[in-house]
């Protein structure tokens, strides 16, 4: 009987239950290392108590596993979530191939030096999945740690698959001003990631009749800033100071027309330039830029209608579509501005921000008075860049797999050209992320089982950059992932032509143009 080729994933939130699905399915043999006590990811420890699905359940679902009809919300909270992780990983036997509080601390490639890296003209050197059939090349060791006994092992891998996730681990911190910091605030200063980890209880407790500045402008500062409101009411305002205003909806649906109709079909996609579009596209995207930019303008007149943004000075600078395509827009709580006109949560803007003994100062501290505050989260996001430079050991590696450029350079957002025998799942964001995360398992393994071959080297640094110049014009180089909320249909297009599959997943002209695409259109893909 044939070795099974033993493959290692690191992490079991969704991409890691995803990948591990799809690699048993293939025959291969599966090890997960997870730092918790059980799978789910942030949705598992790290969520706000008040967090719910920002997508509708029918645009974050697993394509072969529908949440169950005792789910009844449309946006179910964190708690639903969970389950219907935990359910998935029941269903597809997943659970018995975890290796539970087991953090990997390091990965190392066996045998292969950079040298020889940087002369491969196909990936890996043979241009297949798996490297050398000698015994001291084209392995990985992971090294372990037994994070109640601090115990280390070191396991030997044929693969690696990373899905480490973006929003964890490693808490980004601003840069302040010297002697500016928070370490001249009297008051405590915690990161939404410390915060998140307390628990419901505990979280309302630390927050309870204090006064809380909140640092931040994204999804997580909003859900506490909500958070906080609900414990203290207009006695004790939270204040939520921000650098960039991004735009919130208030539902996926606008004007009366769910948001899939609009972002999230094929017509949508003829109106937005791709990268490593053809000419004709290309063309065709220039003369529908008014209907686009209609779409934008119509769509930010509606909310300024729906919220009291002009009131807040909550009116972003750039517009509803460049926010769109830098996955920058968010869901709001229930009643967020219910919260703000009563006064229980105050917002206030500021390019910059700095600390003092009694609060934070906006700006100059000249025109506004210091920010008075007993606590101050900084909701400033997380280093998914860094935490996933610092898994590997070789400082050489580190700096392959980040770059220079303003994303990490992967190509189709998973291989990297010149690091073998190694994914990187989780690092493409969409308005339906978890289906972006299920078809590149898919096509990674096929691609490990051998159905299709990588291009070139060189013609897959290429497209990076391709991407690279792409993206640095819709996020202003200051995302490090792949944001592909506006052409996510045309991306899964190229998996699928990749994997030698159908792409358009709709019966009938109009019915593929004009409906929204969803995880549910790519049922069975791989029994194609």
């Amino acid at each position: 009987m044939e070795r099974r080729r033993r493959v290692g994933i690191v992490g079991a939130g969704p991409s890691g239950l995803l990948a591990c699905k799809y690699v048993l399915e293939k025959g291969f043999d599966p090890i997960v290392f997870e730092s918790e006590g059980d799978v789910g990811g942030i949705w598992s420890s790290r969520t706000i108590a008040s967090t719910k699905l920002q997508n509708s359940k029918g645009t974050y679902r697993f394509t072969d596993f529908p949440w169950p009809e005792s789910v009844q919300e449309v946006n179910p909270p964190h708690t639903e979530v969970l389950k219907y992780m935990k359910a998935y990983a029941n269903q597809f036997g997943i659970y018995q191939h975890i290796k539970f509080h087991s953090k990997v601390v390091g990965i190392d490639c066996v045998g292969e030096s950079l040298e020889e890296m940087k002369s491969w003209v196909v990936w890996g050197g043979n241009g297949k999945p798996f490297g050398s059939s000698l015994p001291t090349k084209g392995k990985w060791q992971i090294r372990v740690q037994d994070v109640r006994s601090s115990s280390m092992e070191v396991y030997e891998v044929e693969f690696v698959i990373l899905c480490i996730g973006l929003y964890s681990g490693y808490p980004n911190i601003p840069d302040f001003p010297p002697n500016q910091g928070p370490e001249v605030f009297k008051g405590k200063v915690v990161h939404s990631w410390d915060y998140s980890a307390m628990g419901s209880e505990k979280a309302a407790e630390f927050v309870k009749g204090k006064r809380v500045a909140i640092i931040g402008s994204q999804k997580t500062a909003i859900d506490i800033a909500a958070e906080c409101a609900k414990a203290n009411g207009p006695e004790f305002p939270c204040t939520m100071v921000q650098r960039t205003t991004h735009w919130t909806i208030p539902s996926e649906t606008l004007l009366g027309i769910n948001i899939g109709f609009l972002y999230l079909n094929r017509f949508s996609e003829f109106l937005i330039h791709k990268p490593g579009e053809s000419l004709l596209l290309s063309l065709l995207a220039t003369f529908l830029m008014p209907l686009r930019w209609g779409i934008s303008k119509m769509i930010e007149f509606y909310l300024r209608w729906k919220l009291p943004l002009k009131k807040h000075g909550m009116v972003p600078e750039l517009s509803f579509f460049q926010d769109v395509s830098s996955c920058h827009t968010c869901m709001l709580p229930d009643k967020f501005y219910d919260r703000v006109e009563e006064g229980s949560i105050v917002i206030k803007k500021s390019k910059t921000i700095s600390f003092c003994e009694t609060g934070i100062v906006i700006g100059d501290g000249r025109l506004e008075p210091v920010v008075e505050a007993d606590v101050v989260i900084l909701a400033t996001g997380y280093r998914g860049d860094h935490k996933l430079r610092d898994i590997f050991d070789s400082p050489a590696l580190q700096k392959t797999i980040t770059g220079s450029s303003s994303i990490v350079p992967l190509y189709r957002q998973v291989i990297h050209p010149r690091i073998p025998q190694l994914a990187v799942i989780g690092y493409a964001e969409s308005l339906s992320s978890l289906s972006a995360t299920e078809i590149r398992c898919q096509w990674l393994v096929e691609f490990l089982a051998g159905k299709f071959e990588l291009p070139s080297v060189s013609k897959m640094e290429e497209e990076v950059r391709v991407w690279e110049r792409f993206l640095r014009r819709h996020s202003g180089g200051k995302s490090r992932r792949a944001c592909i909320s506006n052409f996510h249909i045309w991306n899964n297009d190229q998996f699928c032509k990749d994997m030698g599959l159908q792409s358009r997943r709709k019966k009938g002209f109009l019915r593929d143009l004009f409906m929204p695409y969803g995880p549910a259109d790519y049922t069975g893909l791989l029994a194609d």
